[in-house]
C-alpha cells in the first residue's frame, strides 16, 4: 500500500479551494453586475447557485446546492 503526505496533500487541497473560492467569487459578481446592467437580474432577493466537484481519477462527484442572498 502506498502512503500519502498528509500535510502535503492539506496544502495542496486548500491552495485548490482557494482558488475555486477566489474565481467563482468573481464570475458571480461579474454575472450579477452585467445582469443588474441589462436589466435581468431576477425580482427575487435569493439565487439559486450549484457547484459541482468532480475529480475523475477517484470518481467523486459532489454537488452542493446553495441561496445566495443579493440583498435586494
Amino acid at each position: 500500500m502506498t502512503s500519502i503526505d498528509e500535510d502535503r496533500l492539506n496544502v495542496a487541497i486548500r491552495k485548490f479551494l482557494k482558488v475555486v473560492g477566489i474565481t467563482s467569487q468573481r464570475e458571480i459578481e461579474k454575472a450579477v453586475r452585467e445582469a443588474v446592467d441589462s436589466g435581468t437580474l431576477p425580482d427575487s432577493e435569493k439565487l439559486q447557485a450549484r457547484m459541482t466537484l468532480t475529480v475523475p481519477e477517484l470518481g467523486l462527484e459532489h454537488v452542493i446546492d446553495h441561496e445566495i442572498d443579493t440583498g435586494k
